[in-house]
Parts: C-alpha cells; sequence; structure tokens
C-alpha cells in the first residue's frame, strides 16, 4: 500500500505539471492513510540546518534545508512543516530517493517561527527517528520612520554631523527591529535599500536595534541634500515608505564689506559699517537656531555686534588702527579667527584705519642767508601722518596796506619749504610772509613768525643798486666794418664791481640771420668790459648784468648800430655808342648775416653829370642771390662826349637789416 501510493503521488506530479509544493501536498496527503513513521532513533538525518542558521528570521517564505545521510541505504526522504502553534502546516511530503536538501520548501504566507520535520525510510519501508529545525518568516514592513527634526542650516564647523532618526510607529514585525538603513543624496524623491523593500548588511548604517538611531553623518556637499532613512526588521525588511528630511548645508562664510574707511589718512573721526551678505544661509534671523550677526572689532579690543547683515562703530582717536570684521550667517559659519565645535574659524577681514587730527608745526628760518637774502625758508614737522609732499606754500604782503597775501613759487623737498621772493620787482617797504603746510591727512597749519618766536619780516630794497653806463654812441658804419662795444659797472656809490658777467645783446633787424646774438663779457678790476662786435645788419644793442643773489640787475640804454647795405655795380664797356650796342650793367647786393627777401631786393639804378644830384632812371629787383641785370642803350644824340657817372642804390625795404646805401659811382661816356 506504501509503494503503491509513493508511486503513484510521483506519477500525478508529472502528468498534471502543478508545483512540487502541490505535489508535496498531495503526497502527505495519501501518506496520512499510512499512519504516522515507526520509530527509528538511529536512522535519521545529520547536520540537519537552515541557510542563514534557525535564528534567523527570513523575508521570503522559501527555505534551504541541508543534512547529510547516514551510512545505511536510503530510499525516501518524508518531510513535514508545523505552525507555530504545534499544527500540520504542511503535511508529510516524500521524497523518493536520497535527496541531502530542499531547495525550495515554502512555508504558509503568515508571518511566524515555523517548525520543519525532515526523517528517512529504507529499503524496506522503515521510517527512522524525525529531525526537526525552526523556520522563521516575517516580511512585514517596520512601521515608518519619523524624519528626524532638523530646523536651520549645517554649517561649516558642523561636521561631522550627529543626527537622531525617530522610532517606527504602529506595531513591530515579529522579528522586531534589527536597526536603520539610510542615505543622503541630491534626489528628493530617492530611496534606500533594494527596490525589493528587503536591506542586507551592507546596507546597514545602524544595526543595534531600535534604540541604534543615532547616525554621524561625516561630510555632505554645499546645498540641500536629501536623507532617507528606513527601519529594517530582524528578518531585513525595510519600512515600506522611507522618512526623508532635508539637510540644507551651507559651508561658506559671509562675504563681507567695510564702508566709510578712506585710502591714507583722515583728518575726522571715521564711521565705519561693516555689510555681509551670504547667497546660502543668509543672514535673516528666523527666531531659532543660529542667530546671525555682524561685528567690528578695533585695534582687538571687544567687538561692536548687532544682529543682521550690518553693525558700525565710529573710530576716534589719532592713531593708526587695525579693523577686523565679520559676520556669522545662519549656518553658523564665522570668520572670527577663533574655534567653534573644535574646529579652527577662517581668519576675519582686515583693514587699516588711520586717524591724524593734529595739524603740522612749522617756522621760518631764524635768519635770512647774507649770501641770498631773497631765499625764503620755512621747516615743518608732523609726528603721524607725515607732511604731504604735494601741498604747501610760502605768501609774501606788503605790511599794513591790506592786502592779500600772494603766494609765491614754493619748492617742497622734505620737511623744507622754499621760496625766492623778487624782490626787486617790488616797491621799497616792509614785508611779511607766512608759510602753510600740510599733512598727509588733510590738516594745514600757518605760521608768520620765525624759529624764535619773532615775526617774519624783510625791508625793500634787500640788494645792493648797481649801474651799468655804456662808452658806446649810436652810429652807421659802412657794410662789412667792425666796431668795439664798452662800458663800466659800478655799485652803491659808484664803486667798481670786477668779475661779474655782463650780457652783451644784439637784437639784429628783422630780415637778418640770426635776429639775436648774446655774448658774455666780464668786468675786469675796475668794472670795465669791452666787446668787439662781430660784422653784420643793424642791431639794437643792449647790456645787462644780470642780479645776483646780493646785487640788483642794471642794464644799459639800449643803443643802435646802423650798417648800410653793401652795393657792387659793373659795366660791359666803359664807353657807350649813341645808338649803337646797349651797356649791360650787372651787380650783386652783399646779404651776409641777412635773407634776400622773397620778393627780392629792390635796387635804383641811378645817373649823375659831376656835380648834380642824382636821378633815378630804373628800378630793378634781384635774384634770390642778391644778382641784377640791366641792359642800358644810349640814344640821346646830345650824350656824345659827355662823360656820366652811374651807381645801384638799395633803398630801405621791409624785411632787409641794413641801412640804404649806393655802389661806387662808375662813369662811362657817351661817343
Amino acid at each position: 500500500m506504501k509503494a503503491w501510493a509513493k508511486r503513484g503521488a510521483a506519477l500525478f506530479a508529472r502528468t498534471t505539471g502543478i508545483t512540487r509544493w502541490a505535489a508535496a501536498l498531495v503526497s502527505l496527503s495519501v501518506l496520512a492513510l499510512a499512519g504516522p513513521p515507526a520509530a527509528g532513533a538511529a536512522f535519521q538525518p545529520l547536520g540537519l540546518n537552515v541557510d542563514g542558521g534557525e535564528e534567523s528570521w527570513h523575508a521570503k517564505r522559501t527555505f534551504i534545508l541541508r543534512w547529510s545521510n547516514p551510512p545505511q541505504p536510503v530510499a525516501a526522504v518524508h518531510y513535514r512543516v508545523l505552525d507555530p502553534a504545534g499544527q500540520v502546516a504542511i503535511d508529510k511530503t516524500t521524497l523518493d530517493w536520497a535527496a541531502t536538501a530542499l531547495q525550495h520548501l515554502s512555508v504558509p504566507p503568515t508571518p511566524g517561527a515555523y517548525t520543519a520535520e525532515v526523517w528517512l525510510e529504507d529499503a524496506d519501508g522503515r521510517e527512522g527517528t524525525p529531525v526537526a529545525v525552526t523556520l522563521r518568516f516575517d516580511n512585514v514592513s517596520p512601521g515608518r520612520v519619523e524624519p528626524p527634526p532638523l530646523s536651520g542650516w549645517i554649517g561649516r564647523t558642523a561636521f561631522p554631523y550627529t543626527l537622531h532618526l525617530g522610532h517606527p510607529g504602529g506595531v513591530a514585525p515579529l522579528s522586531g527591529i534589527r536597526g536603520y538603513a539610510a542615505s543622503v543624496d541630491g534626489n528628493a524623491g530617492g530611496g534606500v535599500c533594494t527596490a525589493t523593500g528587503a536591506c542586507d548588511d551592507a546596507q546597514f548604517e545602524l544595526q543595534g536595534g531600535v534604540d541604534a538611531d543615532s547616525l554621524t553623518i561625516a561630510e555632505l556637499p554645499e546645498g540641500t541634500n536629501y536623507l532617507h532613512a528606513v527601519a529594517v526588521s530582524g528578518s531585513g525588511t525595510r519600512s515600506a515608505i522611507p522618512a526623508t528630511s532635508a539637510l540644507h548645508v551651507d559651508k561658506t562664510d559671509p562675504e563681507m564689506r567695510l564702508a566709510g574707511n578712506q585710502a591714507g589718512w583722515s583728518n575726522r573721526p571715521l564711521t565705519l559699517t561693516a555689510s555681509a551678505s551670504d547667497s546660502g544661509s543668509g543672514m535673516v534671523p528666523t527666531g531659532e537656531g543660529v542667530t546671525p550677526f555682524t561685528a567690528i572689532r578695533i585695534d582687538g579690543g571687544a567687538p561692536a555686534i548687532a544682529t543682521g547683515d550690518a553693525v558700525t562703530t565710529t573710530v576716534i582717536a589719532s592713531g593708526i588702527h587695525t579693523v577686523s570684521y565679520y559676520a556669522r550667517d545662519l549656518g553658523g559659519n564665522v570668520a572670527d579667527g577663533g574655534t567653534s565645535h573644535g574646529q579652527s574659524n577662517h581668519a576675519p577681514a582686515t583693514a587699516t584705519a588711520r586717524i591724524d587730527r593734529e595739524p603740522p608745526r612749522l617756522a621760518f628760518a631764524g635768519g635770512q642767508d647774507p649770501l641770498d637774502p631773497e631765499r625764503i625758508e620755512a621747516r615743518a614737522s608732523d609726528a603721524l601722518s607725515g607732511l604731504d609732499p604735494r601741498r604747501g606754500s610760502i605768501a609774501v604782503r606788503r605790511v599794513g596796506a591790506g592786502e592779500p597775501f600772494v603766494e609765491l613759487r614754493t619748492e617742497l623737498s622734505g620737511a623744507l619749504l622754499r621760496a625766492h621772493w623778487d624782490s626787486e620787482a617790488l616797491p621799497p617797504g616792509e614785508y611779511e610772509f607766512r608759510a602753510t603746510a600740510y599733512d598727509q591727512a588733510g590738516n594745514a597749519a600757518s605760521s608768520t613768525s620765525r624759529v624764535d618766536g619773532s615775526a617774519m619780516r624783510l625791508g625793500n630794497p634787500l640788494k645792493v643798486r648797481t649801474m651799468l653806463l655804456s662808452d658806446f654812441v649810436s652810429r652807421t658804419l659802412p657794410y662789412g666794418r667792425a666796431a668795439t662795444f664798452s662800458g663800466h659797472l659800478l655799485s652803491g656809490r659808484r664803486a667798481p664791481l670786477a668779475g661779474v658777467p655782463v650780457r652783451v645783446i644784439e637784437r639784429f633787424d628783422p630780415g637778418a640771420v640770426p635776429r639775436e646774438r648774446v655774448s658774455i663779457v666780464r668786468t675786469d678790476g675796475d668794472g670795465a668790459f669791452g666787446l668787439r662786435l662781430s660784422r653784420g645788419p643793424s642791431r639794437q644793442i643792449l647790456a645787462v648784468a644780470p642780479p645776483t643773489a646780493t646785487l640788483r640787475e642794471a642794464s644799459s640804454q639800449p643803443l643802435r648800430l646802423g650798417v648800410r647795405s653793401g652795393v657792387r655795380l659793373r659795366s660791359s664797356s666803359k664807353v657807350a655808342t649813341v645808338g649803337g650796342r646797349p651797356i649791360v650793367f650787372r651787380g650783386k647786393v652783399a646779404d651776409a648775416g641777412a635773407a634776400i627777401p622773397d620778393e627780392g631786393k629792390t635796387v635804383q639804378l641811378q645817373f649823375r653829370l659831376p656835380g648834380l644830384p642824382w636821378s633815378e632812371f630804373r628800378t630793378i629787383k634781384t635774384d634770390p642771390r642778391g644778382r641784377f641785370r640791366y641792359p642800358y642803350r644810349f640814344a640821346d644824340d646830345d650824350s656824345r662826349g659827355v662823360r656820366f657817372q652811374f651807381r645801384a642804390y638799395a633803398p630801405a625795404q621791409t624785411g632787409w637789416p641794413f641801412e640804404p646805401a649806393g655802389s661806387p659811382p662808375m662813369s662811362i661816356t657817351g661817343v
């Protein structure tokens, strides 16, 4: 009966194509008619175990059982499954071969701790003692983890960042809560673990049970990140719906600006405003979490702090001040140079504020230099910002005249202000001086006193009066004649001045090249000087003894040296035939030291009888080189036997630097 039942069950399974589990149910139903197995304690599976271990919960209903068979021949293997209450859940199933494993043993879909019994049958149909193993099945998802209560932003110094996950709600699965799995990414709709809902060991962050809810995140990128967390049951089944929390990360310090400071020095208190901007967490207080603030610290003292993105303070005292300014954003990022959460903060932004509210000190020199009394000097100093090398002046005005000060051309060299006072350009009288200096901060100081406290005043004239007397008399010379210009230089009561350079200025008439010549001569021991004037055109002559540091300027009266034009004339013959061939006159106007006018030099051809005035018979122009030519025919019969005088005359002409003059007369007789 038993053998028949086994063969029938196998045939039924092969022919109907139903699942092995269903075949097992049929076999068990048939075997149930045969009664319980016979005792056989020594004939049983050896080392029966379930993959994953008996204490391990499985999220799937399918289990794998393995064992070893004893040395005795095994004809068949039997098994059955009992539910948690000990009732038969899957009746006896027979494998008609010496099997050593059950690869796909499925338990009912209800979670619980099932018991699988396996026993053997020999060739005579005797059954051994069953061996049991526990099959723990739990596919129930834990409740949804409550999102961690995250408020505000996570700053740079908050990492590593630790948060606590909320415990899953509802009734815990049979397998309990093994721990939690979590992931962080940039996807708000992301998840954690596999799509099937199970989490393997490699996906666990926290495996210490339901209370192991402390999650530490080593680092995150800036911006919004999303934490996805699930509870994981003892069977590895995760929560059906992950908890998602946004993690707002800002690791950048606020950007700082400082207003109210100025380049260089200030001569007044500075009101400084530090302002902050932050593109991440921002600078606007929210009333919870970190309170953003902005701060200014002067010279390392206690900072001025204001909630929000701006703070103002005033620096009053003179000196060089170090200004540090920084801010803290909503994420707690702050560059104050201190420490936060054990990490060093960045150094604050710094600037230098320079304040000098005191003017310079200055005074005129204690006396005038006897070798240069017109040199006016004042010395200034400034202990803090230093003198401004671009500004400073010395001015003068007549005492008691009610006139404004007139600034002199002033040179600045370090602490020294120096000017030259041209006393000769002003009328006699008493004059007072004022010096003004500036420091780098713009403070100005003026003084009208010498270093000893006396008034800075000078009487004019300061220099000795001089006279330059010329021995030259205005005159006119023939062309090419040289002349000597001489004179004397005297001072005071006609005392001669020796070794003084005298400038002799020759200003030639228009048309001369060059227009001016300056010669330097020195006076001898008697104060006398002399200069041999060069040949050339007509000119004005002036002698000047320039002023020195102690002598006033002297000049002679302008004198005139006229030079007559140089004209030459010749003819082709000394005898002219009346009615015959013309006589050709040729000549040249000398142009040494001059330029022939563009239109040519005018030349008058003149004749006369001896003892009579000259008469012009033709006016011609020279070429650019001063040459001229003119043919003249004797046509009057009265000219026979008459001896005529001819000459070329150069009259005055604009742009011609010589006096009018004629050539030497020449005689021609008519025949």
